[in-house]
């Protein structure tokens, strides 16, 4: 049984990672390339969107991290799935933080309620999501390590 909940864990968290790596590396280059206000509405369409979705995802794989934890204790690699596990509180508390209250102003942005700085505040939520990017990658990296 902790086989199969590392497996599905594993599998989970790293479909997370897949998601939040396009989002930073594919979906927003293709909106920013986009002509006129296609970019920002795209943008704010997927703010709405991943912005119910990705929080019970998040929590989902802490969760499920933290089951393993517990289950796993007396098994090597615990220590790895641990340290997974506070990456990836780390990632909740960096978008309640830092990547929310953004998402949150700009997924109700239309090119006429849009703020002049929008561009700006679009940046600051793409290097705070690069950097959670690179946390969760390593939570996944640490996961699939103890499935070694």
């Amino acid at each position: 049984m902790l086989n199969a909940l590392q497996v599905f864990t594993t599998v989970f968290v790293g479909v997370m990672v897949g998601v939040e790596f396009s989002v930073a590396f594919v979906i927003n280059r293709i909106l920013d390339a986009l002509p006129e206000d296609s970019g920002q509405l795209g943008r704010a369409h997927g703010g709405r969107m991943l912005g119910a979705v990705m929080p019970v995802w998040y929590i989902t794989s802490l969760v499920l991290v933290a089951v393993w934890a517990i289950a796993g204790r007396d098994h090597e690699g615990t220590g790895l799935v641990v340290t997974a596990g506070g990456l990836l509180i780390l990632s909740v508390i960096m978008s309640l933080l830092l990547l929310v209250p953004i998402n949150n102003r700009g997924k109700t942005w239309t090119p006429e309620n849009r703020p002049a700085d929008w561009k700006e505040q679009m940046n600051r939520w793409d290097r705070y999501h690069y950097v959670r990017v690179a946390v969760i990658i390593t939570a996944f990296a640490l996961l699939a390590a103890t499935l070694v």
